[in-house]
């Protein structure tokens, strides 16, 4: 196969951009990348115990470690690093863990074992494959130790992001609630003289604005996720640059009238934090870490916009704006040190009083944006698990048609709401939930730090392993840093992550071994088609008219379940198609090129297998016309079988990569259909599809006579109707296993049982669908 011709050389062609586009893509990326980071002000000094400031010129300190962490770690690792390990345009977690998988050879997902022969099919020739493998990578590919190492490393990455969209929700929507009750109370004194009454006032203000307020807000907020960002985030963009002009030009504003503020600047500050550190200065930078919360997000949201856009928005405009804030809180904060229990908080560096109410509208809206970029980020990490069989089968919306990447996933937003809404009644505190969100946001930066080592060493096909060991201890202990200041408030709520991390990955690490072990007996017991064939007439097996779709986890041989199911009840279809679905490591599948097809034994058993492959960002699997696509395709192999010169050699035979177009049959719209189609954007409707008939073309010299008796035979089976055949299986532990393979298999089987169905399964009609049931014993 000609490597330019590959579906990733093809599909990821990139470009040129124009500085129009990047400017276009730069204002869209202000309301979907930025809102987390650009509320951080809200937060960051804010959730500091003043008491526990032991000088206006320790403020200064600690600004210096805000400067250089955000110039460190957004800036020079994210911006101008991280953002070359893109995978054809997507980034985060599971894009650095697929990068790994299809260069280093490091998958262990069902999926992976059997993609990965095919993927070497397609890249089989091109220059990338013939260089001579690294001593790096060879160590890597022997050690299997290290490929779960990885694999864990890439889980706990995807379960800090989940995290980090419970805990930020609830932090911003406090903070800014605070803010509104600072700002109540501040207008007590219009209405009001008795010193009592004001007391009171704020007492009660105290008790039913910031948590109840936020509690009604959150709810809103995860009722919102139902439309999708492509329509609640029309005015998201603006709300940002308003926020930022506002908050910088009040930074700006304190620095001219505390000009000293800029000589924090200086590392030479941090170094006289540090020479005189004690336990409770340490503690501190737990709250400095969160100046940088967001910056993950610049990197997991590569495919909504471009590299160029969001690196442009961040060096021109994002970071400037926050460094200005950051130095005009601290320099108010140093100057006013002790006069006010709230002198931390951003809303009073904002010293006009009519304005400071602005501020706490804008800060609500600010709050939201910032809480909707990390919702949407936990759908889009939940999506890409589910994808690779990390996660339990849920239902995944996608809000928009150009932008594949938004996604809505109504399980997991309830979900997330519960979760938020408890830890919101439950700490009730912002640095309590600060101290949460910093080990979340940290951790996640430490395995992206580490993820990223492993790819300069292993798969930017260089002499870099220095470089690699360099990247990993310089960005590595400057994380390690903070994460030792975050574990010192564990006891004040940080523990609620590790808890929350230990349930998710033990939700996913269950998923995966449940899958991966029905995996393997499926492989074990698999049959060859000669078993098949062979073993019909000694039982007596009949071919019946009609098309069977066999479902199967497989891609070479029939599925254990079938042969159960052919030795009770011995019939089978005039026509068999093993259809198997195969997540490659890539974001995107093109449609040209998404389904292998092939031919199973002699033409006469009229026996063929389709490979379905999409990639982890993907969406194909509820498309109302699937059944169709695959005729089409099975159709359009038959034509080509015999002229076809690029097909790929696996271990059954040749086959062929289609898309969903061709011309060998031809459809026809007949009658409405019984199957009934569930609309994408309001699942509660239901829609009628019209039955697709398929006739073939006109007679053509350049078709061959027994080409045309199997198209034939092919649209008859289709018009005497199809049956779908699922494998229903449960696993089941033997007797004397160890209490963690049983507690696994405990945890899968519950799962299994309350998740949503098989995807595939939830369009089929009930009448043509038949479920056969297999115990599995491990």
């Amino acid at each position: 196969m000609d490597p330019s011709l590959s579906p990733v050389s093809i599909h990821y062609a990139i470009k040129k951009e124009t500085w129009r586009r990047t400017i276009v893509l730069s204002f869209q990326s202000l309301g979907v990348v930025y809102g987390r980071l650009s509320t951080t002000p809200l937060y960051a000094f804010g959730s500091i115990d003043p008491s526990h400031i032991k000088s206006g010129q320790q403020i200064y300190e600690l600004f210096s470690f805000v400067f250089w962490t955000l110039t460190i770690i957004p800036l020079l690792k994210y911006a101008f690093i991280i953002f070359k390990a893109d995978d054809n345009g997507e980034g985060g977690t599971f894009a650095l863990y697929s990068l790994l998988c299809r260069r280093a050879n490091v998958g262990l997902l069902p999926s992976d074992v059997s993609a990965t022969e095919l993927m070497q099919q397609e890249e089989l020739g091109t220059p990338s494959k013939m260089k001579v493998e690294s001593r790096a990578r060879r160590a890597i590919g022997r050690y299997k130790s290290s490929h779960y190492l990885i694999l864990l490393l890439a889980l706990l990455g995807s379960c800090l992001i989940i995290c980090d969209g419970i805990f930020t929700p609830a932090l911003s929507i406090l903070s800014a609630t605070s803010d509104l009750r600072r700002s109540l109370s501040k207008l007590a004194p219009r209405f009001t003289s008795s010193e009592k009454a004001r007391e009171s006032v704020d007492k009660y203000l105290k008790r039913f604005i910031p948590v109840p307020v936020a509690c009604a807000i959150l709810v809103c907020l995860f009722m919102l996720q139902r439309y999708g960002t492509n329509r609640i985030g029309v005015i998201f963009a603006p709300i940002v640059i308003i926020w930022l002009m506002f908050i910088s030009g009040f930074g700006l504003y304190n620095i001219i009238h505390h000009p000293q503020i800029l000589w924090a600047i200086s590392p030479t500050y941090m170094f006289r934090f540090i020479k005189k550190i004690d336990t409770t200065s340490w503690k501190l930078l737990s709250s400095i870490v969160l100046c940088v919360a967001g910056s993950e997000a610049m990197f997991a949201d590569l495919g909504h916009f471009s590299k160029r856009s969001i690196k442009v928005t961040f060096i021109f405009f994002v970071y400037p704006a926050l460094v200005l804030c950051y130095a005009g809180q601290a320099a108010f904060f140093s100057k006013y040190l002790g006069t006010s229990d709230d002198v931390a908080h951003l809303s009073e560096s904002v010293t006009h009083r009519h304005l400071q109410h602005i501020f706490t509208i804008l800060s609500l809206f600010a709050s939201l944006v910032g809480s909707q970029a990390t919702i949407t980020a936990g759908f889009s990490i939940i999506n890409q698990c589910q994808a690779l069989a990390c996660f339990p089968r849920v239902k995944v919306i996608h809000t928009s048609e150009k932008v594949r990447g938004q996604v809505y996933v109504p399980d997991a937003n309830w979900m997330l709401m519960v979760l938020s809404l408890s830890i919101l009644i439950g700490f009730h505190n912002i640095s309590a939930i600060a101290n949460a969100t910093g080990l979340a946001v940290i951790c996640g930066m430490l395995v992206t730090t580490c993820l990223m080592s492993l790819i300069i060493a292993l798969q930017w096909e260089k002499n870099v392993v220095a470089l690699s060991v360099l990247f990993l201890l310089f960005f590595g202990s400057i994380e390690a840093l903070y994460l030792s200041s975050c574990f010192l408030n564990f006891i004040k709520g940080a523990w609620s992550v590790v808890l929350l991390s230990l349930i998710l990955m033990t939700i996913m690490v269950s998923w995966h071994y449940g899958t991966i072990k029905k995996y393997e007996f499926d492989v074990e017991n698999r049959v060859t088609v000669d078993w098949l064939t062979d073993l019909s007439p000694g039982l007596g097996v009949s071919r019946v008219p009609g098309i069977g779709f066999i479902h199967s986890n497989i891609v070479t041989g029939i599925p254990a379940f079938f042969s159960h199911f052919i030795t009770n009840l011995p019939a089978f279809h005039q026509v068999l198609i093993l259809l198997s679905f195969k997540s490659l490591p890539v974001p995107y599948m093109p449609k040209n090129e998404r389904y292998l097809i092939g031919r199973i034994g002699h033409k006469e058993y009229k026996i063929y297998r389709c490979i379905v492959r999409y990639g982890y960002r993907d969406h194909v699997r509820d498309v109302n016309d699937f059944e169709d696509q695959i005729i089409r395709s099975i159709g359009e192999f038959i034509s080509r079988e015999e002229r076809h010169h690029e097909a790929l050699v696996l271990q059954e035979g040749r086959m062929i990569i289609l898309g969903t177009n061709g011309n060998a049959l031809v459809p026809v719209i007949g009658g409405e259909s019984c199957q009934q189609a569930t609309d994408i954007e309001n699942p509660t409707s239901t829609t009628r599809r019209k039955r697709v008939r398929f006739m073939l073309p006109a007679i053509s010299p350049k078709m061959n006579p027994s080409v045309r008796k199997e198209l034939q035979e092919l649209v008859d089976a289709r018009e005497s109707g199809t049956a779908y055949f699922l494998g229903h299986s449960q696993l089941k532990v033997r007797k004397g296993s160890n209490f963690v393979k049983q507690f696994l298999v405990m945890a899968y089987a519950f799962l299994d049982r309350n998740c949503r169905e098989v995807p595939i399964a939830l369009d089929i009609p009930h009448a043509a669908l038949l479920e056969v049931g297999m115990v599995y014993t491990i």
